[in-house]
């Protein structure tokens, strides 16, 4: 078998395109599915991991509900972030009804479960709020060896979009996200908005993967206000899939290329509150006088083969 992948997810439309890459493809062993709060609460984003898998027949795949809220402050989510839908999954009536129960544990605690099972490494590719991984870490520090990379889509180099300095999964609880990008050693990719928006697809992509089949369609279905949302920001029919770029790097390593630099997370309470605070200076030798080079710390993506990207999403999903 290829990657062994867990998923923490908040779905949430792109968060469904990224779920439908790692199970439909032959070369993933695809552990399970953790929620967390995010785009909906938790009891929605859990039944949507649910009823996502059923679309994809994967039956096979457990899901654990985690964390309902950021690890201190409360979240504080504006009551007009309607993005996703109403539901997280907008146009979801079509999709079919869970096929499994949540399992009877919470997500950290399937996760160590999944981790220590595994007979190699696993990568954990988290693609909502990091408050499940940084939960994870603090309270099971021994079992960083058991988790090969972790390839997270949040944050941004240069402007956000739940505010001017922040992106949202990074500005939902930025205590979380300064916990694992700051100050863990787990070998991590981050995969900000800056690179993801430049993956965004068109109408023909879309209408493509509609026609590859009943996955493609019904993952199309749930498009209607995403569209609508991203119409205004692109200026043209189609969507952003934000957390389906993150997934591709998980299961292909180096489709994403990347440099290392020094992170930090802005956890003030001003305007950049969520902020990745990215350090792009190219440190000086330590007898050029200047300051002593900063050890990297995080893998940051920053360029692709933009249609090689698409194709490869697409005929994942499409079972080309």
């Amino acid at each position: 078998m290829g990657t062994k992948l867990i998923i923490d997810t908040d779905p949430g439309v792109d968060d469904a395109f990224a779920i439908a890459l790692a199970a439909r493809s032959a070369d993933v062993e695809l552990l399970g599915l953790t929620t967390v709060y995010g785009n909906v609460p938790l009891e929605a984003t859990t039944r949507n991991a649910q009823r996502l898998l059923a679309l994809f027949g994967r039956k096979d795949v457990p899901v654990a509900a985690g964390a309902e809220r950021p690890l201190v402050y409360p979240f504080p989510k504006p009551r007009d972030y309607a993005v996703h839908g109403e539901d997280g999954l907008g146009g979801s009536e079509g999709l079919p009804d869970p096929l499994r129960d949540i399992e009877p544990v919470d997500a950290v605690t399937m996760m160590v479960q999944l981790l220590e099972a595994s007979d190699e490494p696993v990568t954990i590719a988290p693609i909502g709020p990091l408050t499940n991984i940084a939960l994870l870490l603090a309270a099971h520090p021994g079992i960083r060896e058991k988790i090969a990379r972790l390839v997270i889509m949040g944050g941004a180099v240069a402007g956000g979009n739940i505010s001017s300095a922040a992106e949202f999964n990074i500005w939902a609880d930025p205590e979380a996200a300064r916990r694992v990008l700051v100050e863990e050693s787990v070998p991590t990719v981050l995969v900000p908005m800056d690179l993801t928006h430049r993956c965004a697809v068109d109408a023909p992509w879309l209408d493509s993967l509609a026609a590859s089949g009943p996955v493609g369609a019904g993952l199309n279905a749930l498009t209607t206000d995403y569209r609508a949302y991203y119409r205004t920001i692109l200026g043209s029919e189609g969507m952003v899939m934000h957390d389906a770029v993150a997934v591709a790097e998980a299961i292909s390593p180096g489709i994403l290329q990347t440099q290392s630099w020094p992170i930090d997370v802005d956890c003030g309470f001003g305007p950049a509150r969520g902020a990745t605070i990215v350090d792009r200076r190219t440190p000086e030798a330590p007898d050029g006088g200047g300051r002593p080079p900063i050890p990297p710390t995080v893998d940051v993506a920053v360029d692709t083969d933009l249609d090689g990207l698409r194709t490869f999403v697409h005929d994942r999903i499409a079972g080309v």
